[in-house]
């Protein structure tokens, strides 16, 4: 348990940040299963209209600092490339 004032206003705070980076998080890796569950189905108006809806959700998550900038970039381009590879 947490003795000094310091302590346990950390204490509040990484109680509210955990909170708020499992909301985000959780919000992230839905809108990743939306576009995933599209592309299953096989149907390309959702997938795509389910991609463009997760780009910025996969970018709000890299810009707070939820997940590494690279690691958006790569969900971005291997949905991107299943989503290309509908086409043909």
């Amino acid at each position: 348990m947490a003795n000094s004032a310091q302590a346990r206003k950390r204490a509040r705070q990484a109680e509210t940040h955990r909170q708020r980076n499992a909301a985000q998080r959780s919000h992230f890796r839905t809108a990743l299963k939306k576009v995933l569950k599209a592309i299953g189905a096989g149907d390309r108006e959702a997938a795509t209209a389910a991609y463009q809806s997760a780009v910025p959700v996969i970018d709000r998550a890299a810009n707070k600092g939820l997940i590494h900038c690279n690691k958006a970039a790569r969900h971005k381009s291997r949905l991107n490339a299943r989503l290309r590879a509908m086409a043909s």
